[in-house]
């Protein structure tokens, strides 16, 4: 067995949680292991089709997003596996393909988190009735101010439309045909003079802390630092939060010494008790279902995090599931019609 393991992952607040909860522990129990983390999963498909081409895979496992997965994999540059043979069962013997379950969305992707895009709003600046349908962000008349949105058609197309009255079963059909899109742009146009467009995780807590818009959307776990950590005047809107998947991939064709040390890690690094242990970290929900009554305290403020999970209970009463291989099909088209409206 390789005694170094390259892992790969996106840096910042949740590649620490990563180190802390499954990296450090592993190599408490096999010292021999030098783990070197590398930050680079934004640019991971694009690396590893130049690794391919090279004929040089310098990575033996790495963090993307579910959508990303599904790309490697069919394009034959992560490897698939059998999630019982590869993977622990739960504690009490659920097999793994059964503990994961809907969250295994591709042959080749090994779920750790379930994290969600929603909305922050400034509690001071939203009256006594504050925001808690996703509707609200289109209501300029109750709620008058900026709103931020992300730079791209992705989550807000759905978000359009669920708005302008189509049911939720229904979206990606409807989104599907020309004048699905239509009707989604125009729903945006409602509020287009009112938008901060963002690019980056960081923009909108720092618009909302700034007090420079009302209520803007981003991941999950960023506004549960700018509320518990930083202590802002800013509550969440988990309403038609959407889902969206972080896990590991294992690129194809690693030597057999690599292979055998990152199926090792991974075992240990994606049981129930290491999923449930990043949480401590990071307000991200772990894709196990055994973990998630393991969830406990932050690490450091000590409040207890099932509540900030998007996965509890209070937080999912209406979640919208992104569909990663619609997107797969459509994002192109949909990128280049999105930026032409934006443009206008």
């Amino acid at each position: 067995m390789s005694d170094t393991l390259t892992l790969v992952s996106w840096g910042g607040a949740y590649q620490k949680s990563q180190i802390a909860a499954y990296a450090e522990p592993y190599q408490a129990m096999h010292p021999e292991v030098t783990i070197v983390w590398d930050e680079s999963s934004a640019e991971a498909v694009a690396k590893l089709r130049a690794m391919n081409e090279a004929g040089n895979i310098t990575w033996d496992l790495v963090d993307v997003v579910a959508a990303d997965a599904i790309r490697l994999c069919d394009e034959g540059l992560a490897m698939e596996f059998d999630a019982d043979e590869l993977l622990a069962a739960a504690p009490d013997g659920t097999p793994a393909s059964e503990d994961f379950g809907d969250l295994l969305v591709s042959d080749c992707f090994i779920p750790q988190i379930v994290y969600s895009t929603t909305f922050g709003y400034r509690t001071d600046l939203v009256g006594d009735t504050p925001p808690t349908n996703i509707c609200d962000v289109f209501d300029l008349e109750k709620y008058p101010g900026k709103r931020s949105l992300e730079k791209r058609p992705i989550n807000n197309m759905e978000w359009a439309l669920l708005c302008d009255g189509v049911a939720k079963a229904d979206v990606y059909d409807v989104l599907e045909t020309e004048e699905g899109q239509t009707r989604a742009l125009a729903k945006l146009d409602t509020i287009k003079d009112q938008v901060v467009w963002w690019s980056a995780g960081a923009d909108t807590p720092q618009l909302l802390a700034d007090g420079e818009i009302v209520m803007g959307s981003t991941y999950n776990g960023r506004l549960f630092s700018l509320i518990e950590e930083q202590d802002q005047p800013v509550a969440m809107l988990w309403d038609a939060q959407v889902f969206d998947l972080d896990g590991w991939i294992i690129p194809d064709g690693l030597p057999a010494d690599r292979q055998a040390r990152v199926e090792d890690f991974v075992k240990f690094a994606t049981d129930t008790q290491r999923l449930a242990d990043q949480a401590k970290y990071i307000s991200y929900g772990p894709a196990r279902s055994s973990s998630a009554p393991l969830v406990g305290q932050h690490a450091d403020l000590g409040i207890d995090m099932a509540p900030h999970m998007p996965t509890d209970p209070n937080n999912a009463k209406n979640t919208f599931l992104y569909n990663y291989t619609w997107w797969a099909d459509y994002r192109d088209d949909l990128d280049a019609k999105f930026q032409a409206w934006l443009a206008q």
